[in-house]
């Protein structure tokens, strides 16, 4: 397949080339799982493939699909649930799972993710916020409610194999199982809500944010262009639909262009890793950097000559660093992207593996998604030139595909003028590409030098030791601050004063005499995000504490 020029294609970009793909339209509204489901439901058409962690593998045709979220629907309509009521489901990666968020969406309901990480604190702040109608979930994660106040009515998958406490829940597949097949698709409009998100909350409390159905729209171009889905594609993306990345991109996306997606309900680990890629020889690999440095850890599982079906991988979240992504294409056989966006607007900046772009930079977020303009600003909100650093922005008024109208309840404005802002900061390279160098908060000033810490993170992770590295600021009397790293070292290594010393003499003189870690603490692992952010914060306070104790 012969691949565009970016430039041209972003130039001539207009939401109507999308449209005509659509059912439905920007003026009168789209039903997603209309677009997602029923225009693909024909023949033995497979949606969903299924690699279950204790029941065995199946897989649903996007018929059979659109009949249960039919019958799901009928449900939720009979309990007076629809258009704007939120519904929730606790559940792992399972068929249950797909046919509860299609059921929902196809009632012009709002699905909202809970992830099955999250204790009753986290589910009970979500519930409440958003006024949760119903949550479905399984006998595993049915404990977590007991103690959520206010709890929204539960229906029970597998109830058979829940405690006697139970006895009362309503059964999922007694409840819908006898329900007709027949429900017409309700069409909601272009700005009203179809998912409830949360940021990931790594500051403060999670902020709401409902995506309209319009960013299908957005949606179709990431996937289309930056993911470079292709009709015979075999497409996984690693990411648990409980987030934004799983949620927009392993659902939603890959079946919007009618593509087979794939659920592996078992825990990530290298070895289940590769047993999906083999076993159901996967071309098109989504998964956050976490996953990807994981499996670079391990590259003992693999054997030297192994070689996969893939053609291309994506990357989202944190940036990848050389080493990582030499790895990638060496043991993986393939290409791999980097891909930035958040939960608020989805992806808006990519380096695109179906656009041919002429500059492709290591470590960059690459350009700007058709559709947006992406842009970088100084403290007075200028947009700043070639070479400098500034905070990144999108450029509403020129972004015909960006869809986030605000924090569902006002919890913060993020908006500056024309301006949507998003709390990163990165180096502008004044042909309309960035390259991130961290967030706002992140970002360490030491003896008057400003260090990104995603670029020492990188360094340390070049070192054959370090398997994973979080950099911090540590308060200091005579340089503001000084460069701290905690690190979490590979099988074989063994932590020591030696090692240490080591790893700073490498940043030093891999990156710069001024940004090396001066102190460097050895940890089992990292504060991470339920999607496997670093929670940085975590270690800032760490180390602010051991400053106030003399440490």
């Amino acid at each position: 397949m012969t691949t565009e020029n970016y430039q041209e294609y972003y130039d001539k970009f207009t939401p109507a080339m999308l449209e005509e793909l659509m059912i439905g339209n920007l003026k009168d509204g789209f039903n997603v799982c209309e677009e997602v489901c029923d225009k693909w439901a024909e023949g033995d058409r497979v949606a969903l493939k299924y690699e279950g962690a204790e029941r065995p593998a199946s897989q649903l045709t996007f018929v059979e699909l659109k009949e249960k979220a039919a019958q799901f629907a009928n449900f939720l309509t009979s309990q007076g649930i629809g258009k704007g009521d939120r519904v929730a489901a606790l559940l792992p990666r399972t068929p249950e799972l797909m046919v509860v968020i299609m059921g929902t969406l196809r009632a012009g309901a709002v699905y909202q993710p809970l992830f099955t990480a999250f204790g009753s604190g986290a589910i009970e702040y979500r519930v409440q916020q958003a006024g949760t109608k119903l949550v479905v979930t399984d006998p595993t994660n049915r404990h977590k409610l007991d103690e959520v106040v206010g709890c929204p009515a539960t229906l029970l998958v597998d109830k058979v194999k829940a405690d006697a406490k139970y006895a009362d829940d309503r059964d999922f597949v007694t409840e819908i199982g006898n329900l007709s097949t027949e429900f017409a698709p309700v069409r909601i409009g272009a700005d009203e809500p179809f998912l409830q998100m949360f940021t990931s909350g790594t500051v403060g409390k999670s902020k709401g944010v409902a995506v309209p159905t319009r960013a299908i729209l957005s949606f179709y171009v990431y996937m289309r262009f930056a993911v470079g889905l292709r009709p015979e594609d075999t497409y996984w993306n690693v990411a648990d639909p409980g987030w934004a990345y799983g949620l927009y991109y392993a659902v939603v996306g890959p079946m919007l262009l009618g593509n087979t997606t794939h659920f592996c309900e078992g825990a990530f680990t290298p070895e289940s890793t590769y047993e999906m890629l083999r076993k159901y020889k996967i071309t098109n690999l989504a998964a956050a950097p976490t996953a990807y440095r994981m499996l670079m850890a391990n590259d003992d599982v693999l054997a030297a000559d192994e070689t996969f079906d893939l053609r291309v991988a994506s990357s989202a979240g944190e940036p990848l660093n050389p080493e990582v992504i030499g790895w990638v294409h060496k043991r993986l056989g393939c290409p791999v992207m980097d891909h930035y966006g958040q939960t608020e607007t989805g992806m808006t900046a990519c380096n695109h593996h179906d656009l041919e772009q002429d500059v492709v930079r290591v470590g960059s977020m690459g350009f700007p998604m058709p559709g947006h303009r992406v842009v970088a600003l100084d403290a007075d909100y200028n947009e700043i030139p070639e070479g400098e650093t500034g905070q990144l922005a999108v450029d509403v008024e020129n972004s015909p595909l960006f869809f986030f109208q605000g924090y569902t309840w006002q919890e913060k404005n993020p908006f500056h003028g024309k301006y949507y802002l998003t709390g990163d900061v990165v180096m502008s390279h004044g042909d309309g590409s960035h390259t991130f160098t961290g967030r706002d908060d992140d970002i360490i000033t030491t003896a008057g030098y400003r260090v990104g810490p995603a670029d020492v993170e990188s360094t340390l992770l070049e070192h054959d030791a370090v398997a994973e590295s979080g950099v911090i600021g540590k308060p200091d009397p005579k340089r503001g601050a000084i460069i701290k790293a905690y690190v979490v070292i590979k099988n074989g290594f063994e932590p020591s004063d030696e090692l240490a010393e080591e790893l700073k003499q490498h940043v030093r003189s891999r990156l710069s005499t001024h940004a090396f870690p001066r102190e460097i603490d050895f940890m089992r692992e990292l504060p991470k995000t339920p999607s496997g952010k670093i929670q940085r914060f975590i270690l800032r306070n760490k180390a602010r504490d051991e400053s106030d104790q003399g440490a």
